[in-house]
């Protein structure tokens, strides 16, 4: 028999802060987080934007730490989305070798920590050393269970809806599916990552109050939360704050 792997435990914060004691049922399974405010924080330093991406590297990876901590299963990053493409030639260069770079240097320590990473996002455009990358990651850590991590490059909630009605589209002309057998659970797995379960906390960093086109289908019913924080200074503190405010909202999906 194959020796269990053993899991490395999450490191303390560097503050010996703890995350908050709530009820299990308190605790949001999926978390999407919008991490904005790199540019902000960069320009009130004098710095360039790059400078804000590379210290934001650092409050994911503590955000990862923090979710283990506190309980939460899944985790999706909008790591670059499909409009970021209108940024800068050197901001793009630049974020498609920091994503590269990001995956290939840390996913060792994502899988020690039973982090089990998926890409999520269009294969059109995207870098195909970016996606050596991801998809190595995805291997190395399929086995994984502590937290699903869900690196979406080259994500977009309109496009994602778009290429799963393309793909029902020829699944109704090969005659694989009919029209009218079609609902919402089936139409879901068409979509990028039809094993991701629905967004139940959506946080965004920067004080900005808008979902920027991610996670459209998935957040539906998801509790927002928006901290006036920008992304670098934000880590798994940032995360229990939410979860705090999450826990006191009722969730009614409809019901009255």
């Amino acid at each position: 028999m194959a020796n269990k792997k053993k899991v490395v435990a999450p490191t303390a914060h560097w503050t010996g802060a703890k995350p908050p004691k709530l009820k299990p049922d308190q605790i949001p399974n999926h978390v999407a987080v919008v991490m904005d405010g790199n540019g902000r924080w960069a320009k009130e330093r004098g710095m360039p934007r790059t400078a804000g991406h590379e210290a934001g590297e650092a409050s994911l990876l503590d955000m990862v730490h923090g979710a283990i901590e506190i309980g939460v299963k899944e985790l999706s990053a909008y790591a670059f989305s499909t409009e970021n493409w209108r940024r800068s030639p050197d901001e793009v260069k630049f974020l498609m070798g920091f994503n590269r770079e990001v995956m290939r240097s840390r996913r060792d320590e994502m899988n020690d920590l039973g982090v089990r990473i998926r890409w999520v996002g269009r294969e059109q455009k995207l870098w195909s050393s970016v996606l050596s990358e991801l998809r190595e990651a995805e291997e190395l850590t399929k086995s994984n269970k502590v937290l699903t991590l869900n690196m979406c490059v080259n994500y977009g909630g309109r496009a994602e809806i778009v290429d799963a009605i393309t793909s029902i589209s020829k699944a109704i002309k090969s005659k694989k599916i009919k029209p009218e057998s079609i609902t919402e659970k089936n139409f879901a797995k068409y979509l990028y990552s039809p094993q991701m379960s629905d967004v139940d906390l959506f946080l965004r960093s920067s004080g900005e109050q808008r979902t920027s086109n991610f996670l459209m289908w998935q957040s539906a019913y998801a509790e927002m939360v928006f901290l006036d924080v920008l992304w670098p200074d934000a880590d798994r503190r940032t995360l229990w704050n939410a979860i705090e405010i999450y826990a006191e909202r009722e969730r009614r999906f409809g019901k009255a």
